[in-house]
């Protein structure tokens, strides 16, 4: 090849790079090899302020990012695929999105959100599919658990996930199937000593408070998700604010009498006219979850997300961004929400109608917002006690683990004055 022609290749690539202005992330369910760690790309540039936007609807909920050969390189590392958009390529997707006529919207994200989890000391990731997520795509958290809320240390986060807990004070009400496992046995004692070291007689007292400061964190403007048994148990610690509702193998000491009709259904945050399981051995906290309930073959078990109006609703769309309506059904220690149970003005964003259930919701409480996904591990259908790890590698087109995802990342988004 003579030295003109490759002068004028150089000049060639040289103007087209320098064209190259934005990079997209596609997130539909063709175009892009790992889901999951586009939202760690993702996140990774917030944090490095770069400028950055979520195409909502816009082939599965993609993102645009400013180019830098620094974002490329990252990309590749991860194994996320991408697009290099001119200018002018990129002004005509967001005219598109823009048009009356799209149900898209062009969300920018600005503020790296400070993420919490809140779990146990010497939890492993692979305990809870949010850390599990999180880690895998390698977006930073902090690991807090009872002292940590307890003394305030909440007001130094964005967000916050609840490990798979009971906030009940009944150890998971897993005294039927293991009060003589080591492991229960083990995890009961610790419980009782953290609880007395923070100034508490019983571990029910100490969760209650942990909820309540929890609560006072989302009223004051955070962001709470939670997963499994956090959402419901957490609902009816609030509820049962006052009130004894644990039986002698879990606090020493009997119940209160009739405390079902001592329950205050506005303490709670999405829950209403539930009624609380009193069977010590049953491994079931109210009749919310709708475990016990289902009559659906594993082959038939999905849910179907919710259409938001993007424009119109950017907060919801942005929790149900995804490269499928249709997300495989999982099971947990609260599987489902009943719907009946559900407040009025509480969202339904992902429901199984073959069941009349709720999988997905989510609220506001006084400044803040709330999610409670149900279900333990996406991509683990009936999750037990010492199953095997997730491995992640073997699922980054997760359309579950996606929900865990849009959680995290949302609270980055720009915040301006909703329409609805």
């Amino acid at each position: 090849m003579s030295s003109k022609k490759i002068f004028f290749i150089v000049v060639l690539l040289t103007s087209f790079a320098a064209k190259a202005s934005f990079i997209l992330l596609p997130m539909d369910e063709t175009t892009q090899k790992n889901h999951l760690k586009a939202y760690g790309i993702t996140y990774w540039c917030i944090e490095k302020k770069y400028k950055a936007s979520w195409l909502l609807n816009y082939r599965g909920g993609a993102f645009l990012l400013a180019d830098a050969s620094e974002i490329r390189k990252e990309c590749q590392i991860r194994g996320v695929s991408f697009e290099v958009l001119s200018d002018d390529e990129t002004n005509q997707i967001l005219a598109e999105i823009a048009s009356p006529s799209q149900n898209m919207e062009a969300v920018v994200l600005e503020k790296a959100p400070k993420v919490a989890v809140y779990t146990p000391k010497g939890k492993q990731p692979w305990d809870d599919a949010v850390t599990l997520v999180l880690t895998y795509a390698e977006i930073p958290f902090t690991p807090i658990y009872d002292e940590e809320v307890l003394s305030d240390q909440l007001i130094l986060y964005d967000w916050l996930h609840l490990h798979h807990e009971d906030f009940t004070g009944q150890y998971g009400k897993f005294f039927g199937s293991n009060r003589n496992s080591p492991w229960y046995i083990d995890q009961k004692k610790e419980a009782e000593i953290l609880a007395t070291k923070l100034g508490y007689k019983k571990v029910s007292e100490a969760k209650g408070a942990v909820a309540k400061k929890i609560r006072d964190f989302v009223i004051g403007g955070g962001f709470m998700f939670a997963m499994c048994s956090a959402t419901d148990s957490f609902d009816i610690a609030l509820s049962a604010d006052g009130v004894d509702i644990c039986e002698p193998m879990f606090d020493g000491d009997p119940s209160e009498f009739n405390y079902q009709s001592k329950i205050q259904y506005g303490n709670t945050f999405a829950f209403k006219d539930f009624t609380l399981d009193r069977k010590p051995e049953h491994y079931e906290f109210s009749d919310i979850d709708m475990t016990e309930k289902r009559r659906i073959p594993m082959e038939k078990d999905y849910f179907t997300l919710m259409e938001f109006s993007a424009k119109w609703d950017p907060i919801p769309s942005m929790l149900c961004q995804n490269h499928t309506q249709l997300v495989k059904g999982f099971m947990g220690q609260t599987t489902a929400f009943d719907q009946n149970l559900i407040k009025s003005n509480v969202l339904i964003m992902g429901s199984c109608e073959l069941n009349g259930e709720a999988r997905y919701i989510h609220g506001e409480k006084g400044k803040g917002m709330f999610t409670f996904f149900s279900g333990h591990d996406p991509e683990d259908y009936q999750h037990r006690v010492g199953d095997p790890v997730t491995v992640l590698d073997l699922h980054p087109n997760s359309p579950g683990y996606r929900l865990i995802l849009n959680n995290v990342l949302f609270p980055a988004a720009r915040k301006k004055k909703l329409k609805t």
